[in-house]
């Protein structure tokens, strides 16, 4: 969009940035005054937008006031917001840009220039839903000398944040099992596994580069294969459209390389300065509110609607503020502070509303946290949880690459339009609805176990409660008592039990809570990479304070992913791990799952023959009673760098703030408080060496792209050449009735009843979705497409098809038409008396010229949003649905793809006005329509009533009489 609107009455408050007089922007903080200064930041950002976008259409001055009066005119009015940028997934994407070209070629059949057709604002593709899984290999495991490395290789003290790659390639292929070079490397030997290069593509045992899996490559062929028609499409779209860019298959998630990659904080365009803002149809959308962009998930006509230059509405939200205060214990992880923050927000009630952080602790998260607590939304309600930029985001950017001229700009222009967060205390703070106040130093760290997960015990009272379990008694399935699940019921005078054990050369003693089991596993760590680099960081600085773990205990180290090995090594922890024993395993489910290697026979006879309770501890899911190994009888979930600490200390029997560790290389006693990293040294590690280098990675495929991908042939004309024969893409028939000047709404007359509905409709039952059912009517049409079964693919997939999709809606089989009176996709054609499907008896209803409307109960539209709810609908030829009440977003979609949503008088339904739906139906529409009007509709019964037509303001009756968004917009090419 362009932002200077041609007659905008706020063009006097552009003015010229400070230190860079050729850059301008909106000064809406002088604009909006002594209010202004008290919004929450997320309402500031709607009010810039409110301010830029406005054009007395769209978006009205009393729109911005709304806005700006925010305190007194939450949750009662309604405020158009206009997005800097839109993302959608391939799935969503395609229907989009299949109406820019069918647009395209209705502008040049109806004489305009084709060429001006374009989405009015950036709209970013990413193709990341189109893989399926064809081909898979299972995870190598028990391989000889796993993570083992070049053992003639001498230590060498490596910095955190510098690694020092090996030089020899791994020879193996893809499943690499010898060793890469000869010798063998443990964890008492003095060596290290080498490092490996910088690359997430890597051989799980020797840590060196590998080519990609024949897995993946076949999977990714298998791909481009399937869905060739569609990618090509995407690819002439972003050779022709301005505005639009495809992030090409293998290249990442849309929310990760939204968050990576897309984001800008700060628009520039033209010198002119705004705040970056988005709406998505991806549900993880709402992670770049941890940047500081306001952002959320929408459905794809909303996104549609954007990418016309239309906005979205929504009612002005509540904001709740969440204080942050205090210190987070040392021994907290991030996933710690994370879990617990969400925790408190589930119960503070922050469903529909917006969230926003202050409060001095904020500083404490990392962008990681932040990104991690907006990404989880969905599991609170809230619509967006926004943490207003500041220096952390600040410092975040720089070592993404941004450019340090455009940081310096971008810092300058949020702290005059004050969109820049800080810690000091103003006089005029933000007003929130509401505020959660939560203090970090209430968060502790826990552990789970010894036999449910379920079970928490903090760590700080891990030895008593251990303790406890050895008094209780077992519990059995027949006596099932709370007291008993954790017990174990060992007698008092057998709770300090010694076993004497030999094992290699040396005696070691077994007691009760000693550890024999210690895994770091990360497959529920990868969101975030802080806690899989504390465990990293406490292993160094054990290792070099001269702390060993015992070499009876059977660890191991089991990455969720390649990049996890990645970030281990090019932080330099990762031979640190392996000193102490934590070695690379392997990529697959593990210890979690019992695939843990026996442990040696000495220690497993000592542990049966003393009854010993001993003890498992991994940073899994899944810790049941014997599950890890049989006669490990006790085992706990902990964050890794617990599972790294209790290793070391080689039982749970210890208190950490009063008990050593162990002894280092100068004699003095090394309690866990030495050895763990704090907040700042992980934030720096995680800033300096993983951020910058997967946002270099990630750089770098966005550039290069892939080898498929730059091959792949697509057109360069400016109309899409339509393939008759395709099944994937089709030129849709919206625009068939193009003409420069809109028309009076046009009667409707005599139109039959194609549905009869219930109560709560969803768009679920309305809008195809899933896989295609053999004896549906777009199965009948891919059949007589030569297609077979197996290569109908889904809805999903061929949503740039009308044809099929057409023939999808309403054919769910959950749907009740009370024609039928059972759920069935079927309808009766009244005029034949016949019962078919609804997409036949529709299509014989056009071919006889008669329209149809729909009769519903109340809320018709229920459910997530989906474009083809009302597009399905439209191409039906429904002209108009009669309910008792509708769900808001979908009443607007409707009236944005030219069905009339009309509404019964209070009170009244289809029962109460004796309507039985096989009447026919005539609505008379004036020729000046107004918000809010009501309409006399005539039945051929002759039964004469009322409904409203729920037409809104002057844009809906503008854009109805267009018929539809879709036309009102391709008229302004013409």
């Amino acid at each position: 969009m362009d932002p200077l609107r041609p007659g905008s009455p706020y063009q006097p408050a552009i003015e010229a940035l400070g230190n860079y007089p050729q850059k301008k922007f909106y000064n809406v903080s002088k604009l909006g005054g002594a209010k202004y200064d008290t919004l929450p930041y997320s309402i500031r950002v709607l009010f810039e937008s409110s301010i830029r976008n406005c054009d007395g259409f769209f978006v009205k001055e009393s729109d911005a006031m709304n806005i700006l009066d925010w305190k007194t005119k939450q949750n009662n009015v309604e405020v158009p917001f206009c997005p800097a940028r839109v993302v959608l997934q391939d799935f969503t994407g395609i229907p989009a840009m299949v109406d820019f070209a069918a647009m395209r070629e209705a502008v040049r059949n109806a004489g305009g220039d084709p060429v001006k057709v374009n989405p009015a604002c950036p709209a970013d593709f990413t193709v990341d839903h189109s893989l399926q899984i064809d081909f898979s290999k299972c995870a190598i495991q028990n391989a000889p000398n796993p993570g083992g490395g070049d053992s003639q290789k001498p230590m060498v003290k490596l910095s955190p944040l510098k690694a020092q790659p090996r030089k020899l390639p791994c020879r193996g292929q893809t499943g690499c099992r010898g060793p890469c070079s000869a010798g063998d490397s443990s964890r008492n030997s003095g060596q290290f596994s080498a490092q490996i290069e910088n690359t997430p593509i890597l051989c799980p045992f020797h840590l060196q580069p590998v080519p990609e899996p024949e897995t993946v490559l076949k999977n990714q062929e298998m791909e481009f294969g399937r869905n060739r028609e569609r990618l090509q499409f995407f690819k002439w779209s972003s050779k022709v459209f301005k505005n639009i860019s495809v992030i090409p298959p293998e290249t990442g998630m849309a929310h990760q390389v939204n968050l990576e990659y897309l984001s800008r904080v700060v628009f520039e365009v033209k010198d002119f300065l705004y705040p970056d803002s988005v709406v998505g149809t991806d549900s993880h959308t709402t992670m770049v509110n941890g940047l500081g962009i306001l952002g959320w998930g929408v459905g794809g006509i909303e996104t549609e609607a954007v990418m016309l230059g239309m906005p979205v509405t929504l009612t002005l939200p509540e904001v709740v503020g969440c204080e942050l205060t205090g210190t987070a214990g040392p021994l907290a992880t991030s996933i710690d502070i994370v879990l617990s923050i969400i925790k408190h927000l589930r119960q503070a009630d922050v469903a529909g509303k917006f969230v926003e952080f202050f409060g001095s602790g904020v500083s404490q998260l990392s962008v990681a946290d932040r990104t991690t607590i907006a990404n989880m939304c969905p599991e609170y309600g809230a619509i967006l949880s926004f943490f207003p930029v500041d220096n952390v985001t600040l410092k975040h950017l720089k070592h993404t690459g941004f450019d340090k001229a455009k940081l310096e700009v971008m810092e300058a222009y949020l702290k005059a339009v004050k969109l820049l967060r800080t810690d000091e205390s103003s006089s005029t703070e933000p007003e929130y609805s509401q505020v959660v106040q939560i203090s970090l130093s209430s968060i502790i760290p826990y552990v789970s176990g010894p036999k449910r997960s379920q079970d928490r015990v903090a760590v700080i009272n891990m030895k008593s409660d251990f303790q406890a379990c050895l008094n209780e008694k077992v519990c059995t399935t027949d006596t099932l008592q709370k007291s008993g699940v954790k017990g174990f019921q060992i007698a008092v005078e057998k709770q300090n039990d010694i076993v004497p054990v030999q094992y290699e050369g040396n005696e070691y003693k077994l007691s009760h809570g000693c550890i024999v089991i210690a895994a770091v596993i990360s497959c529920t760590n990868n969101c975030n990479p802080s806690v899989m680099l504390a465990a990293g960081l406490l292993a160094k600085k054990a290792v070099e304070a001269g702390l060993v773990v015992k070499p009876y205990i059977r660890t191991s180290l089991s990455p969720g992913s390649g990049m996890v090995t990645h970030y281990l090594s090019s932080s330099g922890v990762l031979p640190y791990l392996s000193k102490l024993g934590f070695e690379v395993v392997g990529y697959g489910c593990s210890t979690c799952v019992g695939n843990t290697a026996p442990l040696p026979e000495a220690i497993r006879n000592a542990i049966k023959q003393g009854d010993i309770i001993a003890c498992g501890v991994l940073s899994g899911t899944k810790n049941f009673e014997g599950r890890l190994c049989d006669c490990v009888r006790a085992n706990y979930l902990a964050s890794p760098p617990l599972v790294v600490a209790y290793a070391i200390a080689g039982t749970v029997r210890i208190d950490f703030e009063t008990e050593p560790l162990g002894t280092g290389f100068d004699g003095k006693s090394i309690y866990l408080r030495d050895i763990w990293p704090t907040r700042r040294e992980l934030h720096i590690v995680e800033e300096e060496c993983v951020v910058s280098s997967m946002f270099k990675e990630l750089k770098e495929k966005m550039e290069k792209g892939n080898k498929r991908w730059n091959l792949l042939e697509a057109p360069e004309s400016t109309l899409f050449p339509w393939d008759l024969k395709s099944t994937y893409i089709r030129c849709p028939s919206f625009f068939d009735k193009l003409a420069k000047e809109p028309v009076s709404p046009q009667p409707i007359e005599n139109a039959h009843v194609l549905l009869y509905l219930g109560d709560s409709v969803t768009t679920d039952h309305i809008s195809p979705a899933g896989s295609i059912a053999r004896s549906s009517a777009a199965a009948k049409y891919l059949t007589n497409k030569g297609l077979t079964p197996r290569e109908f693919n889904s809805y999903g997939a061929r949503r740039g098809n009308d044809a099929v999709m057409t023939r999808g809606t309403f054919a769910n089989i959950k749907l009740l038409n009370k024609f039928i009176g059972k759920p069935a996709p079927k309808t009766i054609h009244f005029p034949s008396g016949q019962t078919l499907d609804v997409f036949e008896a529709a299509e014989w209803y056009q071919k006889e010229g008669i329209p149809v409307i729909i009769l519903a109960g109340k809320k018709y539209g229920l459910g997530s949003s989906r474009d083809w709810a009302a597009k399905g609908p439209f191409l039906l030829g429904v002209k108009a649905v009669l309910a008792e009440s509708y769900e808001k977003v979908h009443r607007s979609q409707l009236i944005g793809i030219g069905i009339a949503p009309l509404q019964f008088l209070p009170g009244e339904n289809p029962s109460t006005l004796g309507l039985t739906g096989r009447e026919q139906f005539s609505i008379l529409f004036p020729p000046e329509l107004s918000p809010g009007m009501t309409l006399d509709v005539k039945t051929s019964t002759g039964k004469v009533f009322s409904v409203i037509a729920l037409l809104e303001n002057d844009m809906e009756i503008t854009i109805y009489k267009y018929g539809g968004s879709l036309n009102f917009v391709a008229r302004r090419f013409l």
